[in-house]
This record gives C-alpha cells, sequence and structure tokens, in this order.
C-alpha cells in the first residue's frame, strides 16, 4: 500500500509539473509571435534605410562622421553581451556565454563588457572580462530600450573609450536553430561607394546633413534589429525546451502508470492469495 501511495504521489508531482511546461510553452509561443512579427518588420525596414545610406554615399571618398571614422590605435574593445531575461531555455544563454569566452580568448586587445538582458549575473563574471555596464532589455524591445543602449555605446566610441563595439548575441536561423554569432557595430561598415553607380539625385537639405541623420537611423536600427532577434531566438529556445520537457512529462506520467498497475494487480493477487490460504485453513480445520 505504501508503494502505491509513493507511486501516486509522483504521478500528482509530474502532472503539476506537466502543467507547468505547458502554460510556459504557450507563453512562449504568443512571444514569439510578437518578437518575430516586430523583427521581420524591422529588418525590412534597415534593409531599405541601408540602401538609401548606400545611395547617398556614392561619390563620396571620406565621409565626415564619427560612427564611420575608425581609430588609428584600436587597442580596447567593447562587446555587447545579449543574453536572455531567465533560463529554462535550452543551451541559449550558456553557448552564448561558451561563445563569448572563445571570442575573448582570441583577442589580445583589452575589452570589456555591456550586457543586454538579465540572465547570468553571476556566471557571466567568471568570463574574467568587466563588466561596464548593464542594460534592463524586456521581452519585446521596443526602439526606445534601443535608444537608451545607442546613447551609451556611441558615447564610448566617440569618447574613445572603445576603439570598436561588437555584438555578440544569438542569430535566429529558424524556431529550432540559434547560433551564437559577433558582429561589429561600430565602426559602422556601409559598403563600398563603388558599389553602385553615382546617380544625378537633388539632396534636401543637403548630402550632408542627410548622411548623417541615415547613419544615426541605421546605427539605431542595428541594435534595435540584434536584440529583437535574439529575443526571437529566446522565445523559439524556451518554446521548444517547454515542448520537450512537456513530452518527457507525457512519457514519464505513461511509465508510472503503468508501474501503479502492475502494483496494484501485485496487491490484489497477495491479498486474493491470503484469503484462499485462509479459507483452506479453516476448512482444513
Amino acid at each position: 500500500m505504501a508503494n502505491l501511495r509513493a507511486i501516486r504521489t509522483r504521478i500528482k508531482s509530474v502532472e503539476n509539473t506537466q502543467q507547468i511546461t505547458k502554460s510556459m510553452k504557450m507563453v512562449a509561443a504568443a512571444k514569439l509571435r510578437r518578437t518575430q512579427s516586430a523583427f521581420a518588420s524591422l529588418r525590412e525596414y534597415a534593409e531599405r534605410s541601408g540602401e538609401m545610406l548606400l545611395e547617398a554615399l556614392c561619390g563620396v571618398q571620406a565621409p565626415e562622421h564619427p560612427l564611420l571614422r575608425r581609430h588609428e590605435e584600436n587597442a580596447r574593445v567593447c562587446y555587447v553581451l545579449i543574453v536572455g531575461n531567465r533560463g529554462l531555455c535550452g543551451t541559449y544563454n550558456s553557448a552564448l556565454l561558451r561563445f563569448l569566452e572563445d571570442l575573448a580568448a582570441q583577442d589580445a586587445r583589452e575589452k570589456f563588457l555591456v550586457v543586454c538582458g538579465r540572465w547570468g549575473r553571476d556566471m557571466i563574471p567568471a568570463a574574467n572580462i568587466p563588466i561596464r555596464k548593464s542594460f534592463e532589455i524586456s521581452d519585446a524591445p521596443e526602439a526606445k530600450e534601443a535608444a537608451g543602449v545607442c546613447a551609451y555605446l556611441r558615447e564610448l566610441y566617440t569618447s574613445g573609450e572603445a576603439d570598436e563595439i561588437v555584438l555578440v548575441f544569438q542569430h535566429f536561423r529558424s524556431v529550432l536553430q540559434q547560433l551564437p554569432e559577433s558582429r561589429t557595430l561600430l565602426p559602422m561598415a556601409v559598403g563600398s561607394a563603388d558599389e553602385k553607380p553615382e546617380r544625378k539625385l537633388i539632396y534636401e537639405p543637403d548630402r550632408e546633413t542627410l548622411i548623417g541623420t541615415l547613419v544615426e537611423m541605421a546605427f539605431q536600427n542595428a541594435v534595435h534589429t540584434a536584440l529583437l532577434e535574439a529575443r526571437t531566438g529566446e522565445h523559439s529556445a524556451r518554446m521548444t525546451a517547454m515542448t520537450a520537457a512537456a513530452d518527457n512529462t507525457e512519457e514519464l506520467i505513461g511509465e508510472l502508470t503503468l508501474q501503479l498497475n502492475h502494483a496494484r494487480q501485485a496487491a490484489i493477487t497477495t491479498e486474493i492469495s491470503e484469503i484462499a490460504g485462509g479459507a483452506e485453513a479453516l476448512k482444513n480445520k
């Protein structure tokens, strides 16, 4: 009887876990739809604005903008690590941290971190890279959040505290696959002026002002796109992990139910044997 009670208690516990995992799966799926839609829209907008910038740069040999200017010393690098806000998403965060450690090990320059996300407050310092600043990023990053990150990174680069700024995040390839990636944010690379033939265009108010506006727009789009892409990958990884967890609980409940049935059959068989033995003893007496 004690064994039956223990199995029933465990089945109840696994059923409660199954309810939690299914709820988390549905929440992650809802967040994924929202961020994936925003990411797709922003990526298309960023591509179009980038084409406009490349058009404006045609024929300009050395554009004068602080975000396009390369630092001669190039001795300090800032890694912008975009992690998740929480765990329970498989290897999403841990794989990204290992990728950062390998990347930093191959770079002999002075380095520091800017972290976007709440995960790993006690794990990221173990990478032995000083954290300069942390940003709280929501599960569906908006333009104003990206603007705050951009303002800080822009100040780091223009003041000379960082000679290069590199984004490190999970590249979203599909719902089932995210790959760690590093992407140079500053100095910005906007393509060669020789890639497209120069056309005679009228600029209002003037070409330099337009280039400055488009560069700032491209800079903010790059940060916002990376934040959205990272969050899309996080939600998809969590949805996949919770789907696997829910399937595992279903399988475990089936196995425990089978054990319960075997235990019940054994208990019933034992009781029948005891009754039959008692009846036979009374008959002989």
